[in-house]
């Protein structure tokens, strides 16, 4: 572990790079914004040349009618008939995200939510709109989906949909609970289908370069690898409403028990709220633990012994989850993962000899700053054993260094998705497989349910299940309202 000065060394450290970061996210948006003024001021030239402009052009096909994220630079480059069509389920802020990157690689037909006026703004008249999943996933020429829905609905759609023949980009973590990771990995080897989770992290070549490090042993062992992933939302009470017209309230809880619609409960605060989610673990933590999973060799198996303590509201119609939290998961051979809910973001890897750090904004330790030539052709040849699939962006095409503006999280977001695209074509495994997340789900869970139970839990990765406690065993799935059953 370190010590008080080197702790604090690393503190500033962290804060000197997030403000070169900002430094570089503003330099990018400055960028961004001289590079569409040139473009309005060419426009404004040519349309005083009379020339036909491409805003001309925009106003006489009517895409202005459309939202914005339609657009796209793939579009007509491509043999309409060699793109896949494409459907999204659930239109909220992360969907349309994801809508942009995925209409690179084809093209939507459907949009569906259980609030209409979402489906319907996304679809901008462009495509077709559904309220019941169902009847969407019922179409035969979609070939894959993109499903950006709160958590408790994940599993219901994503099997649904993979066994319609479908392809799933589906968004994390992958389940609400554990014993629905168990159904989802079994249907997708079940049907053949590709699933990419939404882990974007894995297609970032530096957050594998911090996996390759740990597992390159020269951090030396053991490992503790700690994830700072900020703190939990708190309020409420909040009153029960009408809900809105055009949102299905019955539809939108699915598996959940059925209350009162409360607005707080609802689209982007969906995640504070235990039945719907699991706060901020299984949002950040879908991210971190992912990562620093893979890096201490628990990707395919988990934790044996998790123990921790969480701050929660427990009163009725406040947000529940855990707004702090300080967890820890102990794994066979001795490394260890630690979740916490600060300071800052990001995880920190502590070896006996070494330590590195790593967010979606730089990697930094010594190992990292003084590469020799010797352990650089050592973690190349780690990364290599990461993944050998088809990346959606080759390492090659990041520029060299150790802090990374925010231009290239989107470069990593396209990856991702190209990722996706890439193994449906070649019939390949997704650089976020469902294998290796239903095990970072379950850590996450696992974390969620040892705090809840304020006790110290043992857990068989094997058998995937407690040792000796029935009542955590219990947790591992929950009831699910009648008429909303997912069927194994």
């Amino acid at each position: 572990m370190l010590g008080t000065a080197a702790s604090a060394s690393l503190a500033l450290g962290r804060r000197a790079s997030y403000t070169r970061s900002v430094k570089l996210q503003v330099s990018g948006a400055a960028a961004a914004e001289n590079k569409i003024r040139s473009i309005i001021e060419r426009e404004e030239c040519e349309m005083a040349s009379g020339k036909t402009t491409r805003r001309d052009f925009i106003k006489a096909s009517a895409a202005a009618a459309a939202p914005y994220f339609w657009a796209s630079a793939a579009a007509g480059a491509a043999d309409k008939n060699s793109r896949p069509v494409l459907a999204v389920i659930g239109c909220g802020g992360k969907a349309r995200d994801l809508f942009k990157l995925a209409r690179e690689f084809g093209d939507f037909a459907a949009c569906c939510d259980a609030d209409l006026n979402r489906a319907e703004s996304m679809a901008g008249g462009k495509a077709d709109v559904y309220q019941d999943y169902r009847k969407l996933l019922d179409r035969k020429d979609v070939d894959a989906v993109i499903v950006a829905t709160p958590d408790h609905w994940h599993t219901a759609i994503n099997v649904a949909a993979l066994r319609s023949g479908k392809h799933v980009y589906g968004e994390k973590p992958l389940t609400l609970t554990i014993d629905e990771g168990k159904i989802v990995r079994k249907v997708v080897h079940e049907t053949g289908r590709v699933m990419q989770v939404g882990a974007q992290q894995r297609s970032a070549p530096w957050f594998r370069q911090a996996v390759a490090l740990v597992r390159s042993g020269v951090l030396g062992s053991p490992v503790t690898a700690t994830c700072y992933i900020g703190a939990g939302l708190s309020g409420g009470p909040f009153a029960p409403s009408d809900p809105p017209p055009g949102l299905d309230w019955d539809l939108w809880l699915g598996q959940a028990p059925m209350v009162p619609y409360i607005r707080e409960r609802c689209h982007g605060t969906f995640r504070w709220w235990l039945e719907y989610s699991g706060g901020k673990i299984t949002d950040w933590g879908a991210h971190h633990i992912d990562i620093a999973q893979w890096a201490v060799g628990g990707e395919n198996s988990g934790p044996v012994e998790i123990e921790g303590r969480g701050v929660f509201d427990r009163r009725p119609n406040c947000f529940n989850t855990a707004q702090t939290f300080d967890c820890t998961m102990r794994f066979a051979g001795g490394n260890a993962i630690v979740v916490k809910d600060g300071p800052g973001n990001g995880i920190l890897f502590e070896g006996a000899k070494e330590h590195i750090y790593v967010n979606r904004g730089k990697i930094a330790g010594n190992l990292v700053e003084n590469m020799t030539p010797n352990l650089r052709d050592k973690v190349q040849a780690e990364m290599a054993k990461l993944y050998d699939g088809p990346l959606g962006v080759p390492d090659e095409e990041y520029p060299e260094g150790t802090e990374f503006g925010g231009p290239l999280w989107t470069r990593v977001k396209q990856s991702h998705m190209g990722n996706f695209f890439r193994s449906i074509r070649e019939g390949a495994t997704p650089i976020s497989n469902v294998d290796s997340l239903h095990r970072t789900a379950s850590s996450c869970h696992l974390v969620n349910i040892a705090m809840l139970l304020e006790r110290k839990l043992r857990w068989d990765p094997d058998k995937e299940d407690f040792v000796g406690d029935e009542e955590a065993s219990a947790m591992v799935r929950r009831r699910q309202r009648k008429g909303y059953e997912i069927e194994a």
